[in-house]
């Protein structure tokens, strides 16, 4: 079924305390409502090909709809199926049944749907299928009361981090075996945590060492992460359930695995000695039993159920041990859950404890019943559900099923299962997913002054948020600096007017992650990209003046001459992007000064001057001149334009390009213009040659790269030719750079290079301009307002840990380039801190042992390992000691020449590069030292240590001593057994290892070193200890009032250590129930008091020793048994009925008495008909006199009445005549 996860509520013991009690809800008395729609249900039947098959179901309700299903698919009425209704009953026949009709049906009406099978079998078989059938259903109802009540089996859908999940695996005894997990990084924003589990609660971390080494590798190609945990020497205590959880901030995986060891049985491990850390030892956590039973591996422990089972002083042990954070909320339901229940005899399953299930999830509850069709009420805190689209009924077989969709917070309540008297209650238990963040914020910069608006996307609507400055929290404050926006699943944080000071990392954080961006907040510095040019322009001719500044926002006022200039007819002013621009048509003398732009807010402006060229003017007058024809040769006249000498004019690519050549000559020259080699320029749709009287004026339209170069204009009329040169520059915006390459990261920079762009654009390059974002968002933020003129970089301010992209533009005096390629993707990451306690472990003539211990910073990028290098006293030569480096904080540096003094250093290395080096104080000389043997007793083991049976002993002892000694193990001045005693020795301790300690264990063991003629000795005592045998002898020496003295003698065997006391109890005879008088009572007499006179009493004494209670008490009494008299009696009417005449309309009465043991079962009839169950009859019963009230008889009451009383040993009955008269009334 599609449903959400539903385990034990002891597994989740954090989830319970967030939730409300349900203790007081109050159960409300039934209603006679049905939960199911039908009062008779179909049945599975048993047909034989080709005959005719009938299923009826009656509903409760007459006009109730009802739906036929053969494989969830709807059956309508054809020559096949007939379907047939009348009122509340309904039909399926199905004709001619073949084997193709053996399969699974149902009725759906309402919100209720029964299954049912049709089993098709060839005839001669039939009789067989029946009685198979028969067996078959009486398996299954043992099965179901024999079976023990399970949950739903709910799984979650997480998200697949694995790449490859650890394998169960199966190792011997003794034997080494790995287990391997990867997960692939690519998409992860953090590094994956791992962490490993034995059963559902023990961390394996905390048990690292000897036995168990858990690995991290990191493939940089693949971004792959290698975890692997690596158990050595296996025993066969190791064997169980593990699992292995992967989480990286909102992301989660899980996966279980078995480990089966073979040749040996399941045995605990002590800690003695404490020096052996790292032993894996699983049992160590569990308390052991008082009884000497068999220990069991039981790789899944539930804490619901280790509660219900433990004392209540060891509660808080066991919330501390498995991590109960409301140990006073679970204590509440188990003391509800405590009660002992009876076994059912209407549930052969009922439902368990409680459940847990995500919120959106779906949950189903589903119990057995023993009587098919018997019906069921689900109750939630005491009220009975109603059939919705939410709760669904659901009727198969003998089981019942309650599903709940769409689990909300709501729905966390008491659920209740009611069939006839009894019931089966269960608590659901709805777990609120972490709220996670779906849209991660983004870094910003910012203007001083300007509003920000940091936004991000979490996945609840409603959800709580907690905003953070720099690890600060951020709260609202009297001034209104920070406002908090919450818009759905929408949270903003809102500053007004920013300033300086509000620089930072904002962080906003949820219970299941957080996001982090950087707001950068810059003063307005306004850059000109393009500054105004002088314009010289002539009569009705257009006037154009434009600048380009850095700010899109950036609004300006033109002034002339200091005043400011208003858009008319003529004059047109606009402003689209960063370009800002006015146009003055049809230019007038008047039009002629000072043009000035002056951007808004900013302490600048940029100034032009428009020079109008005029036309002369000649005024006709009336003189009389002889005409004399006259010629002029052709002339340019270049210097009244204002151009520079060489005549080069520059030209911003995409804008007009206009010659306006003066020219003078008579007759009007003709006007030939070329470029480069005397080619003759053709219009070609760009190019426009316009010639007028004194001018000749020469436009390209969108003048582009390739309309760069040499000009010539030449003039020719009779009387001659004249000839100029134009050199047009165009320039533009130069070409984006190359991508920058990042030469180095630090924990919050890095250092980007590019190389300059290949065409500047026809302008030198003034500098670049920097922009970086996240990998993951959109938004790039610029570095530096004011170009940068390197071609190197250092960038600061990022979050180390965080992917980040760089860009660059390229800037001239015309405008910017378009932005490079962004480089590839980098993680700012600092070196690691410097290895810490760094020491010589070992020496010998040729070989230094060295140790250290992680740097105490490791930042956010993994360890790739340690280098080791080594040089000579006085030398600046150092040698790396191994190729590559080492994942161990220790390492053996061998072949070393003798005698020599070297000096070590560790450097720790990740992605950034090495950290800085640790170095020994001193130099080292390199030469095996000398030492005595000494062994070193652990503070434990100065005592005697105690034991109790079938303990394990594991004794080590380190010692000192070079070269390695000779060690020897007795006890009490014998040689050890070797079957029964295991000892290992390495060159630094030794190991005395008993599986499973016996009595005959105990004594003194000395263990003997030897240096040559060199030794040392010590000795340690072990006591094993067991239950104590039973007291003897309990007598019984005196009793007078309501007091008994007791007196016994102590046991033989003592368990091998002191009696601390004896454990005395009571039973009353009657009930057998034992309750105990002295829990730890000293003495062997004692005198129990406060005894109910009359009352027969057993006594029984228990000896009590440091192990526990000894297995058997010492005298338990067995009274005699008596034969209970039978006191039973036949019933028998005393006095018996009397027949009465009474008046019609006044209530009459009937009386008699009975006497009978047990109490006899009292009907009343009428003419032999039972009237027990009459409206109009009441019936009493007090002390035996039984009496029947007739309420305002009539004629048709008159009759034979009957009083019958039954009881096991008889039945008696008395009659009498009653006789109804008329009412008399009066004349």
């Amino acid at each position: 079924p599609d449903q959400g996860p539903s385990l034990p509520i002891a597994q989740f013991g954090q989830a319970a305390s967030s939730k409300k009690s349900l203790g007081g809800s109050k159960v409300l008395p039934f209603k006679n409502d049905r939960v199911s729609a039908f009062a008779k249900k179909p049945k599975t039947q048993v047909a034989e090909e080709g005959a005719t098959v009938v299923f009826e179901t009656e509903t409760e309700k007459p006009d109730a709809k009802v739906r036929w299903q053969c494989n969830t698919k709807d059956l309508v009425s054809d020559d096949k199926y007939v379907i047939k209704a009348d009122g509340n009953k309904h039909s399926l026949t199905i004709q001619a049944v073949t084997k193709e009709d053996g399969t699974a049906y149902a009725v759906i009406a309402g919100g209720s749907k029964v299954k049912f099978d049709l089993k098709v079998k060839e005839k001669e078989v039939m009789e067989e299928v029946k009685l198979e059938l028969k067996e078959k259903v009486k398996e299954e109802v043992k099965e179901k009361k024999g079976g023990k009540s399970q949950a739903p089996d709910m799984k979650t859908d997480l998200t697949g981090l694995f790449t490859e999940k650890p394998q169960s695996g199966e190792v011997t005894v003794g034997e080494n075996i790995n287990f391997v997990a990867k997960v692939n990084a690519a998409s992860l924003l953090k590094k994956p945590t791992i962490k490993w589990f034995k059963g559902k609660w023990m961390d394996l971390a905390s048990k690292s060492g000897k036995n168990l080494q858990l690995k991290e590798l990191y493939d940089r190609n693949s971004k792959v992460y290698t975890f692997e945990m690596q158990i050595i020497a296996a025993k066969p205590s190791f064997a169980g359930a593990y699992r292995c959880e992967v989480s990286s901030r909102d992301k989660f995986d899980s996966c279980n695995f078995d480990l089966t060891v073979h040749g040996g049985c399941p045995h605990t491990h002590s800690m003695d000695g404490s020096e052996e850390a790292g032993e894996l030892d699983f049992s160590a956590l569990l308390k052991k039993s008082a009884s000497k039973s068999q220990v069991k591996n039981e790789p899944d422990e539930d804490v619901w159920e280790i509660l219900q089972k433990a004392p209540a002083s060891e509660y808080e042990k066991i919330a501390f041990q498995y991590g109960i954070t409301d140990l006073r909320g679970m204590l509440k339901r188990l003391k509800k859950m405590k009660k002992e229940e009876k076994k059912s005899e209407v549930f052969l399953k009922k439902l368990d404890p409680a459940y847990q299930v995500e919120k959106g999830h779906k949950m189903k509850l589903c119990i057995e019943v023993a009587n098919e069709d018997v019906d069921v009420k689900w109750l939630k805190n005491g009220q009975e559900i109603q059939s919705t689209g939410r709760y669904i009924f659901e009727s198969v077989g003998n089981k019942r099923y309650l599903t709940i969709n769409h689990c909300s917070l709501s729905d966390d309540a008491t659920y209740t299962c009611v069939v006839g008297d009894e019931k089966c209650t269960t608590e659901l238990f709805v777990k609120e997913p972490p709220v996670t963040i779906t849209s991660h914020l983004e870094d910003q910069m910012v203007m001083k002054g300007e509003r920000v608006e940091l936004e991000c996307e979490v996945s609840e609507e409603g959800a709580t948020v907690k905003w953070e400055k720099d690890g600060v929290e951020l709260t609202r404050d009297e001034s209104f600096k920070y406002r908090f926006k919450k818009d759905g699943r929408k949270h903003v944080l809102i500053i007004n007017e920013a300033t300086k000071e509000d620089c930072g990392h904002y962080t906003v954080k949820t219970n299941g992650g957080e996001s982090m961006s950087e707001l950068m907040v810059s003063e307005k510095e306004l850059e000109v990209y393009q500054n105004i040019a002088d314009l010289t322009v002539k009569a009705k001719d257009e006037a154009v003046f434009k600048c380009e500044v850095s700010d899109e926002t950036v609004k300006g006022i033109w002034y002339k001459n200091g005043v400011e200039v208003k858009a008319d007819a003529r004059t047109n002013i606009t402003h689209i992007g960063r370009i800002h621009k006015l146009t003055i048509d049809d230019v007038k003398p008047e039009d002629q000064g000072d043009y000035t732009f002056v951007p808004e807010g900013y302490a600048f402006n940029l100034s032009a001057k428009l020079n109008f060229l005029g036309t002369f003017t000649i005024t006709p007058c009336h003189v009389k001149i002889d005409y004399v024809p006259r010629q002029d040769p052709p002339k340019i006249h270049l210097d009244c334009m204002g151009h520079t000498s060489d005549s080069t004019i520059m030209v911003v690519a995409g804008n007009k390009l206009r010659l306006d050549v003066p020219i003078t000559g008579d007759p009007a020259p003709t006007v030939v213009w070329t470029k480069g080699e005397k080619v003759k320029l053709l219009g070609d749709g760009r190019l426009h040659v316009e010639s007028t009287k004194g001018h000749c004026i020469f436009t390209i339209e969108g003048a582009d790269k390739q309309d760069e170069g040499l000009y010539s204009v030449i003039v020719r009329n009779p009387a001659g030719e004249d000839k100029a040169d134009i050199n047009v520059k165009v320039v533009d915006a130069p070409d984006p750079p190359s991508a920058p390459r990042i030469l180095s990261v630090g924990e919050d920079s890095c250092v980007v290079q590019w190389d300059p762009p290949k065409s500047d654009g026809g302008n030198p390059i003034i500098g670049y301009v920097l922009e970086r974002k996240k990998k993951k968002s959109y938004r790039w933020m610029r570095l530096n307002f004011d170009p940068y003129t390197d071609t190197t970089y250092e960038a600061k301010r990022m979050i180390e840990g965080v992917e980040y992209e760089m860009r660059v533009y390229a800037v001239n005096a015309i405008g910017m380039s378009c932005h490079s390629a962004a480089s590839q993707p980098f993680i700012p990451v600092a070196p690691t801190s410097e290895p810490v306690g760094l020491c010589v472990d070992d020496i010998s003539d040729t070989t230094i042992s060295l140790k250290w211990r992680t740097p105490e910073h490791l930042g956010s990028s993994e360890l790739d390992g340690y280098g080791v290098e080594y040089c000579k006293e006085g030398s600046d030569e150092w040698v790396p000691a191994f190729e590559g480096l080492t994942e161990r904080t220790s390492v053996i540096i061998r072949d070393l020449p003798t005698g020599e003094k070297m000096q070590f250093r560790v450097r720790a290395y990740n992605m950034a590069g090495p950290s800085a080096p640790t170095s020994l104080a001193q130099a080292v000389t390199i030469r095996e030292i000398m030492q005595k043997p000494k062994i070193w007793i652990p503070r434990n083991l100065r005592q005697t240590l105690i034991k109790k049976v079938e303990e394990t002993i594991n004794l080590v002892i380190p010692f000192q001593g070079k070269p390695r000694p000779v060690i020897t193990w007795s006890k009490d001045g014998e040689h050890l057994n070797p079957k029964q005693v295991s000892v290992r020795n390495s060159d630094t301790d030794t190991i005395l290892f008993i599986r499973k300690s016996e009595r005959k264990d105990s004594g003194k063991y000395e263990v003997k070193l030897q240096i040559e003629n060199v030794e040392d000795t010590a000795s340690i005592s072990i006591q094993i200890v067991d239950l104590p045998g039973s007291p003897e002898k309990l007598k019984i020496m005196d009793v007078w009032g309501f007091n008994v003295a007791l007196e016994w003698k102590p046991p033989k065997d003592n368990g091998n250590c002191e009696i601390t006391g004896y454990m005395v109890q009571k039973a009353d005879k009657k009930t057998m129930e034992w309750y105990t008088v002295y829990e730890l009572y000293r003495r062997t007499n004692c005198v129990v008091a406060d005894l109910i006179m009359g009352n027969e009493y057993i006594f029984r004494i228990y000896a009590v020793n440091m192990v526990g209670l000894s297995l058997e008490p010492c005298f338990e009494y067995k009274p005699p048994t008596y034969k209970e008299h039978d006191f039973s009696e036949a019933p028998k009417f005393t006095h018996p009925l009397v027949s009465r005449s009474v008046i019609a309309g006044y209530n009459a009465t009937l009386s008699c008495s009975v006497r009978g043991i047990p109490k006899p079962k009292v009907t009343w009839y009428k003419n032999k008909m039972d009237i027990s169950n009459e409206a109009k009859y009441r019936m009493f019963s007090k002390q035996g006199v039984l009496t029947l009230e007739i309420r305002k008889p009539c004629s048709f009451d008159g009759g034979v009445y009957m009083c019958k009383a039954v009881n096991a040993s008889g039945e008696d009955a008395v009659e009498c005549k009653l006789e109804i008269r008329g009412p008399q009334t009066g004349k």
